[in-house]
């Protein structure tokens, strides 16, 4: 296949990065990896392969790629939407929870959305606060939503602030609180971040989840519950909004 059928789609967020290659509609090649100060250097060595015929960038950092490199620019949202299409076709709503922020979109009956909410100002709800109090309760990302599923009991978190919780946390483990129960607590007050930004928006069918949080079990299945529908995750979630840049440039 000559490479100007190729597009590739970039995005560079708060905590991954992620590149993916179309060819023909389809998924050809990705690669997901640690966003820090030497990522526009990866994403550069891959465009310099010249494999491609066109490229797009969007994420938190797409501004930066563009600024090095030749490529269009997509807004997360924008390329979100395409890309909850691609991998879920029939969803009417798409929850993306990033690591520093999480969106609700909810998809018109084109290729667009018809509106988002958007939570950006606080680390609450997001990846981050997963991956912090995961560390604080001495579990792995992938033990800390088994665990939480598995856990018949809750412990309350009152608070919504990280600095905050981290200290009910700490405060529950001196206390004796079981680990799990704690685990759980957490996960239901993500879900209770995450809920009213849904509940604004309709859309028809199921839900399709994005981003690195969609791999935990315990969020997924609190947050199908709360907001009554179905939620589809896809195999490959954190590339998502990747492949809807390169979408877009088509």
């Amino acid at each position: 296949m000559d490479g100007s059928d190729r597009v590739l789609g970039i995005d560079l967020g708060s905590r991954t990065t992620k590149i993916v290659t179309l060819a023909g509609g389809r998924l050809e090649r990705s690669e997901i990896f640690d966003t820090t100060h030497r990522s526009i250097e990866r994403v550069r060595a891959r465009l310099d392969a010249g494999d491609f015929g066109d490229a797009a960038a969007t994420g938190y950092g797409r501004y930066l790629v563009h600024s090095h490199l030749p490529c269009r620019i997509v807004t997360e949202v924008k390329a979100c939407a395409l890309g909850a299409r691609f991998f879920g076709a029939g969803c009417g709503l798409v929850i993306d929870i990033g690591g520093q922020d999480t969106k609700v979109i909810e998809l018109d009956g084109g290729e667009g959305y018809a509106r988002f909410e958007m939570n950006d100002r606080c680390a609450a709800g997001t990846g981050r606060f997963l991956e912090v109090m995961a560390g604080l309760l001495g579990y792995s990302l992938e033990e800390f939503g088994r665990e939480a599923l598995a856990s018949a009991e809750r412990a309350e978190i009152s608070s919504m602030c990280t600095v905050f919780a981290e200290s009910e946390v700490i405060a529950l483990l001196t206390s004796g609180a079981d680990r799990r129960a704690i685990a759980r607590g957490l996960h239901h007050s993500v879900v209770d971040r995450i809920f009213p930004l849904a509940a604004r928006l309709g859309g028809k069918g199921d839900a399709l989840m994005s981003g690195g949080v969609a791999l935990n079990p315990c969020i997924v299945a609190l947050l199908g519950r709360a907001i009554g529908r179905r939620i589809v995750v896809p195999e490959n979630p954190q590339l998502v909004t990747a492949v809807g840049a390169a979408l877009a440039v088509r």
